[in-house]
């Protein structure tokens, strides 16, 4: 057997410099549409310069290989949630459950606290969607267009849309982040949830009263035809009543009765399709075949929006996008992104690589404080490095998570740190994949924009203060103390 070497600072900075290199050329030459392939190559071209350099420092194919089949299988509750929420997705969609949400949503604009209904707003249909991009590429777009009508700031629009969205997508348990959090971290998705309200409701309640204070002093006249418009195409293709949110009242009930999130998904999504057969008839008979037969036809659309999610053409392309999604088929590249970070991440926690840097990073973070900021502090430097969310939030997950373990603090602390950090804070860069597609959406630069993305800039701030503070930091109970409560409940 060959014996192992320890690994050398050049050796762990070679791969780092190669995932940067790559994951720069990606997004310089595709842009948005960089985690739709060329940042999972840049991934494997990494991950193989990382096992080049375990096979340098004595470690065998067979144990860098094992180790990236097990750094995989992490991911995988996480990949089942998340292909169960695309079929989700598709069937809410076709059920009204989405547009009721938006239509409702929108009935709260006012030009007078136009700023802060704007970001309320996002922040519903981001939740109900689960995707901040579509949320800020249709209603954001279309919020701009009525600030621009209204003589309002663009900028401080589009600030108040990534807030709103990015508020949504954070606690949203149909969004890809949400899910991933919790699946690096080792903590379940709906106690992550709970765990985030602590810190993001009221950084997103600062960033309202800011938005509203911003607003009271400007000059608006009464043109909201773009929302008008909106609600009219809702009102058109789909039948918008309370009933539609039964879907959404049942998932949250179940959250709150504690079911796993993929038993508990798997049944609103069931929901949604029952849900489209009882109240979407007219939309649903205007999407299929007439010659298969009624009950043919619209039990095969309805099976559709499982897999391949579902399509409407309204005649206007940014509602399309927005009434349009889903299915299982739209997170399979969301998923080969994750099993490719997860295998870079594997790698270089074999190779020992990865605990050059954390030890750098401990020496200095002694105290629970100061652990969490580190934590924060990485996850906004990937995002700065590597250009993408989904690393900045994979690999500092695992690069901390057995020293929070050792420490005595629940992986909630863990998973929460990783979306303050890594999620919020990726559209503020304009070279990360969420920045590059946000000004593509809005036209404005991250750097602008930035300034006014107050629930983006608080959040972090405030996990900071909050560990600081030991303020709902939980620590890991003794065995003892855990079976006590359990008794105690049972009986």
């Amino acid at each position: 057997m060959r014996q192992q070497k320890q690994a050398s600072y050049l050796d762990a900075f070679i791969p780092i410099v190669v995932l940067v290199s790559l994951l720069g050329a990606a997004v310089y030459l595709y842009g948005d549409n960089s985690s739709s392939g060329p940042n999972q190559i840049a991934l494997l071209f990494a991950t193989f310069t990382a096992a080049l350099i375990g096979l340098k420092n004595g470690f065998t194919w067979k144990t860098l290989e094992e180790a990236m089949i097990k750094g995989i299988t992490i991911s995988l509750g996480a990949i089942l949630i998340l292909l169960m929420v695309g079929a989700l997705i598709g069937t809410w969609l076709l059920s009204g459950t989405v547009p009721t949400l938006i239509y409702y949503g929108l009935q709260i604009i006012h030009p007078s606290w136009f700023y802060a209904a704007g970001c309320l707003i996002c922040g519903i249909v981001a939740m109900s969607i689960g995707s901040s991009w579509t949320t800020a590429a249709t209603i954001g777009v279309a919020l701009l267009g009525v600030a621009n009508g209204l003589g309002l700031d663009p900028v401080v629009t589009a600030g108040a849309v990534i807030s709103g969205a990015y508020f949504g997508d954070k606690l949203s348990p149909l969004s890809e982040t949400t899910n991933l959090a919790p699946a690096v971290a080792g903590s379940d998705l709906f106690e992550h949830i709970q765990h985030m309200l602590w810190t993001t409701v009221p950084s997103f309640v600062i960033a309202l009263i800011i938005f509203i204070v911003m607003g009271f002093n400007a000059d608006v006249s009464n043109e909201s035809s773009k929302i008008d418009e909106i609600a009219t195409i809702l009102e058109t293709n789909f039948n918008i009543g309370l009933v539609n949110l039964v879907p959404l009242i049942i998932l949250l009930a179940l959250a709150i009765k504690k079911m796993p999130a993929f038993p508990a998904i798997s049944i609103g999504a069931v929901i949604g399709a029952i849900w489209a057969l009882l109240f979407q008839g007219d939309l649903i008979a205007s999407q299929v075949n007439p010659d298969e037969g009624l009950l043919v036809s619209h039990f095969k659309l309805v099976w559709a929006t499982f897999f391949d999610g579902f399509s409407l053409e309204t005649g206007n392309a940014k509602m399309d996008d927005l009434l349009s999604g889903g299915g299982m088929s739209s997170m399979l590249t969301t998923t080969w992104l994750v099993m490719t970070a997860l295998m870079f991440g594997a790698i270089m926690e074999k190779t020992g690589l990865l605990e050059l840097f954390v030890k750098s990073i401990l020496k200095v973070a002694k105290s629970t404080g100061s652990l969490i900021a580190s934590t924060v502090a990485t996850c906004f430097g990937t995002n700065l490095v590597a250009a993408d969310q989904y690393i900045a939030i994979v690999v500092p997950g695992r690069m901390f998570k057995e020293e929070y373990k050792q420490r005595g603090l629940r992986s909630v602390n863990l998973s929460r740190t990783l979306e303050d950090g890594g999620t919020i804070t990726s559209p503020l860069i304009p070279w990360n994949t969420c920045g590059a597609y946000m000004q593509s959406v809005l036209l404005i630069n991250p750097l602008d924009y930035a300034v006014y993305a107050f629930f983006n800039l608080i959040n972090p701030f405030l996990a900071i203060v909050y560990a600081y503070l030991g303020i709902k930091i939980l620590k890991i109970k003794p065995k003892a103390m855990q079976q006590a409560e359990t008794s105690a409940n049972a009986s």
